[in-house]
Formats: structure tokens, sequence, C-alpha cells
């Protein structure tokens, strides 16, 4: 009973600083004291319980398994150091970043000290009733006790995303182009405004507002309708959503939890989903759904809701179906089945199409008109082999590894940060011996899967590592053609090579070494790609009184 209570008041202890910054991000849209109380009462609570049952789960790992406590523990120590080190990092500018919209008011703190001392004795009855009513044979219990470092680590990194999107989605940032050549402004506008039409007029996204606008109304309906911020929201939980999926994919495939957080954590600390699970655009949005997809395909789901992914991927931009419809191809192998994939997807995307433009009127051109695709004319570029050699070193290094962007000074009245640069050619490099040092390394992890994979061509399933090739391939040759910044696209490529991996290094997924090599190059990168928010902070500071 003693141990019982220690754990009991680690758990609360523990939950507070939760608890704070949580509440202190809800207290921008729940005000008054009522509000407060009850909602420090509620998560407190949560987050004891959840401390309570996580202290269960640690003691059981030491217990059985004492390495993989270790590597889980020197994993999230690192990653609990990368959180607060990004709050300290942007708080160096203040210009940027109000570090109130993620803590309590000064006259909110009082109603939060009230509420988390009534909330010990009620966490402890949670509990007692949690075990009389035997939740832990509920439905979402095993699910969360299934998931749970999946979960955890997606937590992490939806910290990180959310304080990024706070500042780098802001309407100060007035223009597009800014970073890597999205398209911020528009996107904000058509996403959480009245203002919804594409002053670009292009047809590549031929029903994404029936898609993502609901979803951003939905979650503004928790934030008091406050649909900026629900945007912030949907972009992190989209970027951390690839996080849980890639952990649950490899978890799937090739049966270790702690080398699936490993490769959970090298793709959401590379440099394009630290960039795009921040950013408002399409890309990391089109990553979820990809993922998705692969993670149905893995549990042999009905072909109903494989058409509905395939649906929405083509909905956001129509070149990613292309990406689900060679996942198909390669998992299924199934002719007939394919034939039926892609003439009921056909079949849906043109009344969708239409049904979004009658939702939202003259929104977009319809994708079926040739004529609306001669606006993509000025993003099209001649290949060669400059260009190919460009984009190899984006795909392969610069959506894992950082470089020193590339600070441009053109038209917009911000100096942009951007990797490539198509026209006249120039792209980024590595100034500094640490990030040189970094890429090497992770060449050196990705020859070393390259000859796994090769070495076990014939032993192995490989109908996903095709298909990832296969992917792969496909963005080269688009993108040979196709991208002022190439950096843009990397999340339609960066979950191919790291699921390509994971696979090729599974031989080695329970080796000690080999996940201690991960875990410091892990370490190692989310140094590294820190300097690359750092780096659009301060150029964009510059513009900003």
């Amino acid at each position: 009973m003693r141990l019982i209570n220690i754990r009991f008041i680690l758990a609360w202890l523990f939950g507070l600083p939760f608890t704070y910054y949580l509440l202190g991000f809800l207290g921008n849209f729940y005000s008054t004291y009522f509000e407060i109380i009850l909602l420090a009462l509620l998560i407190h609570i949560g987050t004891g319980l959840f401390f309570y049952y996580l202290q269960s789960r640690l003691i059981r790992l030491f217990r059985s398994k004492t390495a993989d406590f270790g590597i889980v523990i020197a994993l999230f120590i690192p990653l609990s150091v990368f959180v607060f080190g990004i709050f300290k990092l942007v708080g160096q500018f203040p210009s940027l970043f109000d570090s109130s919209f993620f803590q309590l008011k000064a006259g909110q703190f009082i109603y939060f000290i009230l509420a988390i001392i009534p909330s010990l004795p009620l966490c402890l009855w949670t509990i007692s009733f949690a075990k009389e009513k035997k939740l832990h044979e509920t439905s979402f219990y095993k699910f969360v006790d299934k998931n749970l470092p999946g979960i955890i680590l997606a937590a992490f990194f939806f910290s990180v995303y959310l304080i990024l999107a706070s500042i780098f989605n802001r309407p100060i940032f007035d223009v597009d182009d800014i970073f890597f050549d999205s398209d911020g402004l528009l996107w904000r506008t058509r996403f959480v405004t009245a203002d919804y039409r594409d002053y670009y007029w292009r047809s590549v996204h031929p029903f994404v507002l029936l898609i993502i606008r609901p979803i951003i109304t939905m979650i503004s309906f928790l934030l008091k309708g406050d649909k900026l911020a629900a945007s912030f929201v949907l972009t992190a939980f989209s970027g951390a959503l690839c996080v849980f999926l890639a952990w649950y994919f490899v978890k799937l495939t090739v049966g270790n939890s702690t080398y699936a957080l490993l490769i959970a954590s090298l793709l959401g600390a590379s440099a394009a989903h630290l960039v795009f699970g921040s950013l408002l655009e399409t890309y990391i949005f089109l990553a979820a759904v990809i993922m998705i997809f692969l993670v149905l395909l893995v549990k042999d789901k009905p072909l109903p809701v494989l058409i509905l992914m395939g649906a929405i991927s083509f909905g956001i931009t129509i070149t990613n179906f292309i990406q689900t419809a060679i996942a198909f191809i390669f998992v299924k192998r199934n002719f007939w089945l394919w034939v039926k994939y892609g003439l009921i997807v056909g079949s849906l995307v043109f009344p969708l199409s239409l049904l979004n433009n009658l939702v939202y009127p003259e929104s977009q051109p319809y994708f079926f008109l040739p004529s609306s695709f001669t606006t993509e004319v000025h993003n099209t570029f001649a290949p060669t082999v400059q260009r190919a050699s460009a984009t190899v070193r984006v795909m392969a290094l610069h959506s894992i590894v950082a470089p020193d962007p590339l600070i441009l000074e053109e038209e917009i009245p911000f100096l942009k940060v951007w990797i490539f640069k198509a026209d006249p050619m120039r792209l980024s490099k590595y100034e500094t011996w640490f990030g040189k040092t970094l890429a090497f390394f992770w060449l050196g992890l990705v020859l070393l899967g390259g000859l796994l994979f090769l070495k076990n061509l014939k032993n192995q399933d490989n109908r996903f590592p095709f298909a990832f090739i296969l992917i792969l391939l496909f963005n080269l040759a688009l993108h040979l053609r196709y991208g002022k910044d190439l950096f843009l696209y990397s999340t339609n490529w960066t979950y191919a090579i790291i699921l390509f991996l994971a696979l090729a290094w599974q031989e080695l997924a329970n080796k000690r070494w080999f996940q201690i090599t991960l875990l410091a190059f892990i370490i190692l990168l989310l140094a590294n790609n820190s300097r690359l928010v750092w780096t659009m902070l301060s150029t964009s500071a510059l513009h900003i009184k």
C-alpha cells in the first residue's frame, strides 16, 4: 500500500507541468474562473491517471527487458530536452513568439492552484473506480495499452510541432514563398477564412477544401471558434500522426517496439517533418494519408477503406494518388483488384470535385478541364543532369539532415529561407563540420540499408520495399521537371526512405549496438535540425517589429 501511495504521489507531481502548459494553451479560449478550474481538475486527474499507469508499464519493462528500458529512457530524455530547448529557443524571438500562448495568465494561476489541490483525492478515487468498473477491459484502454510507446512519442513531437506552428502560421507572415516556396498565406486564407478561393487558380487540389476545412471547423468548436488556432492543432496533429503511424507500421512489420520507436523518432526529427509538421500547407496531410494507407495494407483492411483513402489522397493533390496506387499494386498483386481500385477511385473523384465547388463556389477550376493545368507551367523546368543531381541530393540528404539553407532577398518583403532554387539553380550546402559529419553518418546508414536489402533480396517479402523504391523513383521523375524548391515536397518521399530503410535494417533491429547507433544519430539529428528552425526564426524576425 505504501508503494502504491508513493507511485500515486509521483504521478500527481509528474502531471503538474503537463497540466500547466496544456491549460495555458486552452486558457486562451476558456478564460473564466469556472472554466479554468473545471479544465484544470479534469486535465490533472487525467495526467495523474496516465502517469500512475505509466509507472507500472516502466516497472514491468525494467524487470522484463532491462536493456530495452535503457534504450527507451535514453531516447525520451533527449526528446524532453529537445521540447524544452525548442521552447527556450523560440522564446529568444519575442516579436515572433508569445510564451503566454502556452502559459497561464497572471489572473488564471490562482484558479489552477485551487483546482489541482482537490484533484489529488479525486484522482485516487478515479483509480479505484476504474478498477472496480474494469475499465481496463474497454477497447480504448486496450488500444492505449497496446500502442503506448508510439502514442507518447507522437505526443512529444506534437508539442514541438504545435509550438512552431503557432509561430510560422501567424497572419503577420502575409505573403507566400517565405519558407521553401510554401504558400502559407494562401492555405491559411483558404482553410480558416471565408475567402477560400485559390488566387493561383490551380486544379491540382481538386477537393482539398472538402477534406480539410470541415476538420478545422470541428477542432475550432473545442477552441471556441478560433479556426486559426485549430489549423495550428491540425497541422501539428498530422505531423504527430505520421510519427505514430511510422511506429505502428514498423511494429507490425518488424515486431520490435523499441526499434520502431527509434525509426519513428527518425521520421519525426527529420528536416522534412520538423518543418512541414509545423507549416500550414497540404504536404503533411498527404504524408499522413499515405501512411494511413500503408498501415491499412499491412492490416489487410477491406477494399472500400483503401478506396476511401485513395480518393482522399487524390482530393488533396492529384499526383499523390499515384503513390497509393503504387503501394496497392505491389502489395495486393491482383490485376482485377488493381482495376477495381482504379476504376472506383476514378469514379468517385469526379462527383467529389463537383461537390467541392458546390459547397465552395468558384474555389478552384475543375481538374478534368485540361486548360486548368496551364497555371502550373511556371513551376516546370527542363530536366538536366544538374537538376537530377540536385533532386537526388534533396531527397536523400536534405530531407533528413537539414543543410544550411539559402537566404534569398527577392521581391517579397521578407528574406526567403529555401533549400533549393530552380532558376538560376542554387542548392544549400553543409557549411559546418557538424552538418557535414552528420550527413556522412546518414549516408553510411543508407549504404548499410542498401547492402542489407540486396543481401536479403531473395529471402524476404519485398512487396513494401519495392513499393517504396518505385515511389521514390516516381518522385524523382516528377521533380526532374516540377518544383522551384524541391524541399517543399519532401514529406512526399521522406516516409518512403525511412520505412524502406527500417525494413532493410530489420535483421539488425534486435542488435543493441545498432539501436545505440540509431539513438546517437537521432540525438545529433535533433541538434542539427534545430539550427534550421533557428535560421527560420532569426531571418524572419528581421522583418517583424
